[in-house]
């Protein structure tokens, strides 16, 4: 769905798939502001569903891997260059089965991988996103993040990020 089709208020679904070890199910975007970083797994809400089914869905389409929902802990909200309400709700997931295959939606992602939220800190190829929950998540769980600049690519005007603890 094109920008102008989505109107003037965007709502995302993403989803934190973490695995029975502790690690997070990452993908590398092929386009866009988060084009070359690891970042969770994340995409539009359709008209036709609810925001948990659509991180669900957007998560086994981008990496192949079927989840269950455990609940939602997290919401972003921003807005892109003062005009479109750029809204996400953010769950955590689990994988339904163990050694699920790999499979990157080659369009969109170039990559998918098993990371620790340790190594996703100190990584310099990650999402704002990713880092600041890795960060907070390893001091104290989760909890709201402020004071957050995601990059200049986006044309954010304000941003927040708030997440469970």
């Amino acid at each position: 769905m094109s920008r102008k089709m989505r109107g003037n208020v965007w709502l995302g679904a993403a989803g934190l798939v973490v695995n029975s070890e502790g690690q997070w199910l990452v993908v590398r975007k092929n386009y866009g502001g988060l084009k070359g970083l690891w970042s969770i797994p994340a995409g539009f809400v359709d008209g036709d569903e609810t925001a948990d089914c659509a991180a669900i869905r957007e998560v086994k389409e981008e990496t192949g891997v079927v989840c269950q929902l455990e609940g939602m802990i997290g919401f972003r909200t921003g807005v892109l260059n003062g005009e479109v309400s750029d809204n996400m709700a953010i769950f955590l997931l689990t994988p339904t089965t163990k050694g699920q295959i790999l499979i990157p939606e080659l369009r969109e992602i170039s990559e998918v991988a098993w990371k620790s939220p340790f190594d996703l800190k100190e990584d310099k190829d990650v999402s704002v996103m990713i880092h600041e929950i890795a960060e907070k998540v390893i001091e104290s769980g989760f909890d709201e993040i402020e004071n957050i600049n995601p990059g200049d690519q986006f044309g954010y005007t304000s941003y927040k990020l708030f997440f469970k603890k």
